[in-house]
């Protein structure tokens, strides 16, 4: 084994032969031998988030790792042991006793994780009230669902321990209706319709998602067109979308599986505008710089005493202005 040259001041990269006596083992019992990772878990993460390889390739925590592969891991810094509070200003939809609703900016995380251990919602909350009570988890207090970091608009916090189990029992239950709006690429055929593949992780890009038949994990998204944009070229289209479900970048998937990925999507779209775009909107549509994605309307029951609440936020300044360029 051998440490190769870090990427980053606090990320390392090893590496390591598979060596005759070990060959077939899983990948993730050979990696738990080697003993420069501290537990088993932190093994079955790294492999879930892609960053071990068997000979420049991604492989599950199952693959048999062959007689003098080559075994290479990242290994990023571990988390902070606790959140910090930092004054971040946030729009406030609504806040009572029991729950916050936010209208989230894009750029902002929804709680500390890799690549963004800070200038999170939660950071910003804690900032606004100190928590008491026992949490599931200190790291990701109130947190019941989340936004991508360039997903915009209404996002749901708990307050307390007992409102965060209400909320997070009505999330995994079904039982909210979320509707968003999404600017895409082309123009669906059907005026509305629905997306029902089921999502899995990618098994070569493990950031990435992917919607197919044969994926274990359920996923229905309903979809309607809004406003056809661009004119008669047709070239993007804004839509409504309500998820059925919640799997990890669902919208995102389902909308790119159909060829009509959102303007602006880094994971799922393309840098190009579909041909026959005009100039000035391929432009426009190329130089979007995040997914022009927002979770515009939230309905629940409130944890207080059950009543329907909905929360709805605007569409950003900059979705707007893209809805303009576009012949909006």
């Amino acid at each position: 084994m051998s440490d190769l040259a870090p990427p980053t001041d606090s990320t390392r990269r090893v590496c390591c032969s598979v060596p005759a006596d070990e060959a077939g083992a899983r990948l993730d019992r050979f990696l738990a031998g080697r003993g420069f990772l501290p537990t088993r878990s932190r093994v079955a993460s790294l492999i879930r988030g892609g960053l071990v390889t068997v000979d420049g390739t991604v492989r599950k925590a199952s693959f048999p790792v062959p007689e003098g592969a080559l075994v290479e891991i990242t290994i990023p810094p571990e988390p902070p042991s606790t959140v910090e509070p930092e004054d971040i200003p946030l729009r406030i939809l609504h806040e009572d006793d029991w729950l916050i609703a936010i209208d989230k900016p894009p750029g902002m995380a929804s709680h500390p994780a890799p690549g963004a251990w800070t200038g999170t919602v939660v950071a910003a909350l804690l900032h606004r009230w100190s928590l008491e009570g026992d949490w599931p988890d200190p790291k990701r207090p109130g947190i019941v669902h989340r936004l991508d970091r360039d997903t915009t608009g209404v996002m749901v916090i708990a307050k307390t321990p007992e409102s965060m189990h209400c909320l997070a029992r009505q999330f995994a239950r079904r039982t909210v209706t979320k509707t968003y709006a999404a600017v895409v690429t082309g123009v669906p055929r059907a005026t509305e319709g629905r997306i029902d593949l089921p999502i899995g992780r990618d098994p070569v890009d493990r950031k990435r998602m992917q919607a197919r038949e044969g994926q274990r994990r359920e996923a229905r998204t309903r979809y309607s067109v809004v406003k056809v944009l661009g004119g008669e070229a047709r070239v993007a289209a804004l839509l409504r979308l309500q998820p059925e479900t919640g799997r990890t970048h669902q919208i995102r998937v389902h909308l790119a599986s159909i060829g009509h990925p959102i303007v602006g999507d880094p994971l799922y779209g393309s840098s190009r505008a579909p041909r026959g775009t005009p100039t000035a909107e391929r432009l426009r549509i190329e130089s979007f710089p995040r997914q022009a994605l927002h979770a515009e309307r939230l309905e629940l029951r409130h944890p207080k005493d059950g009543g329907p609440i909905t929360f709805e936020a605007p569409l950003p300044d900059d979705v707007r202005t893209l809805l303009r360029d576009l012949g909006a």
